[in-house]
């Protein structure tokens, strides 16, 4: 049985990034009947930015940590567990200020640690896995666009992921999300191109 990892990055409950993974959600549950479905909405439960607590928990012996490092650390622990599970990975993020949100990079900071999800020489652990990230912009981004070159999130994305392992990664551009000021169009625009992610993750699983 397949397992999708939704991870919500959008602070509007009825952004275009929201509708756009609501929309994958349904069709992996028609096309994996039977299959777990775990959502970690960013917003609800912010992850913590990375503080010396945690960096003490992350590199030095459980049986040494002290109970603020055992508390810091308890967190990454339980995202990296999740991710460890899911066979395929669905990301709906917006794009701010070229880039992705605070939350979400607080997100991989938890989750891209040495000796858990990467080696210490530099290979990713998480490997065999599949990622779908849904990035919405106001502006278009789209290769070929004449403000292509400032779009740092889908770089950063597909790099980060690598270096923990995740190689298979689609990248599907909302762009021009302000038609339709609350993801009315969302689906509509980008429908197919989610529909097709979601229809490559059956061949995964079988």
């Amino acid at each position: 049985m397949s397992t999708l990892l939704t991870i919500e990055a959008s602070p509007r409950q009825a952004s275009t990034s929201r509708k756009l993974t609501a929309h994958f959600l349904d069709c992996w549950k028609a096309t994996n009947p039977g299959s777990t479905v775990v959502v970690r909405d960013l917003t609800k439960t912010p992850p913590p930015f990375v503080d010396v607590a945690w960096i003490g928990g992350a590199y030095t012996p459980r049986d040494q940590h002290s109970p603020e490092n055992a508390a810091a650390i308890r967190v990454s622990d339980e995202l990296v567990a999740e991710l460890k599970a899911a066979d395929h990975i669905v990301i709906g993020t917006p794009m701010f200020n070229f880039s992705i949100p605070a939350v979400l990079k607080a997100y991989i900071d938890q989750i891209v640690r040495v000796g858990v999800t990467v080696s210490p020489n530099n290979v990713g652990l998480l490997t065999g896995k599949k990622a779908t990230i849904i990035l919405a912009s106001g502006g278009d981004f789209s290769p070929g666009s004449p403000v292509e070159k400032y779009n740092q999130a889908s770089g950063y994305l597909r790099q980060v992921l690598a270096w923990i392992g995740i190689t298979d990664v689609e990248i599907i551009l909302a762009g021009r999300a302000r038609a339709g000021a609350a993801g009315e169009t969302a689906v509509e625009q980008f429908g197919t191109a989610v529909r097709s992610a979601a229809a490559v993750t059956q061949a995964i699983a079988a």
